[in-house]
């Protein structure tokens, strides 16, 4: 298989919008997909201090709830996206979703996590929202691509890729956006936001780096000043109507303050593209 991804599901709307986006995307290379669904038991929930044990009734039918929905997701992926080259594994837990999507991630080595923004309610604090951009920040194993409510797919013209250049870049880090790319003959926006038009040596050299790297891919570099960044990359995409935004979350560079706080949760909470964090 080239890939293993894992895609957490409430079953709403939201959900299996990013469940069609992933299933579009990677429609051409041989895939593993992993179906996750945190379900909830009556009276119980994870902030409670009793945990409903396996077998009781009441964990029992709300698992079963859990696999009859999957059953029908199944239904829909089979009918709307039949691919030979797809295979479909669904987990039904009762957990904390950052503790499942963690021991789901390592015990079948998965390569991309795909989420929604949203899920079943635009409640920032339930299940999903929050969540998502939580898993954005602190999964550090493998990527993660959120995907908004609304987006239908369409192959990805145009990626943007916001950086500072104050890091020097790895091919590892762009493996999955360069495949992206290539997979869809995508070209690659590479976006510096700054007051300070010129830039330092250091970042002259990473940029020259970063040229190297995507030499086989269409790439061009672009430069805006404009004192906040997440208005400059908003700005950017919505003038270009590019389809998606990639990003490097290093923990101690400028998007591991800048962007990971105020910027991934505005992405992540209003975002009109996908956003794929990368590792």
């Amino acid at each position: 298989m080239d890939k293993r991804i894992l895609i957490p599901t409430d079953f709403s709307k939201n959900a299996l919008k990013a469940v069609r986006y992933a299933l579009d995307l990677y429609r051409k290379l041989n895939c593993e997909f992993y179906f996750l669904n945190v379900f909830r038991v009556e009276n119980y929930s994870t902030t409670t201090l009793t945990i409903p044990e396996p077998g009781s009734a009441e964990y029992e039918n709300a698992k079963l709830k859990s696999e009859e929905e999957f059953a029908k997701l199944l239904e829909m992926v089979a009918l709307h996206h039949d691919n030979p080259k797809h295979t479909y594994h669904t987990i039904s837990t009762f957990n904390y979703l950052s503790e499942a999507l963690k021991q789901t991630i390592a015990e079948k080595d998965i390569d991309l996590v795909v989420m929604g923004t949203r899920g079943a309610t635009a409640n920032r604090e339930i299940i999903f929202g929050g969540n998502t951009v939580n898993a954005m920040e602190k999964i550090r194993d493998c990527p993660v691509l959120a995907i908004p409510p609304d987006i239908s797919f369409k192959p990805p013209a145009e990626i943007v890729f916001p950086t500072d250049y104050k890091t020097p870049f790895k091919r590892k880090e762009l493996k999955y956006l360069i495949e992206i790319a290539l997979m869809h003959g995508s070209a690659i926006r590479v976006l510096y936001v700054s007051k300070k038009a010129n830039l330092s040596q250091l970042q002259q050299n990473n940029k020259n780096l970063l040229g190297e790297i995507l030499m086989n891919v269409t790439h061009s570099f672009h430069s805006l000043s404009e004192k906040d960044v997440s208005d400059g990359i908003t700005l950017f995409v919505a003038s270009r109507d590019s389809d998606m935004i990639a990003f490097i979350n290093h923990k101690h560079f400028f998007f591991g303050s800048v962007f990971s706080r105020p910027l991934v949760k505005e992405l992540g909470y209003d975002a009109t593209v996908p956003i794929l964090a990368l590792h």
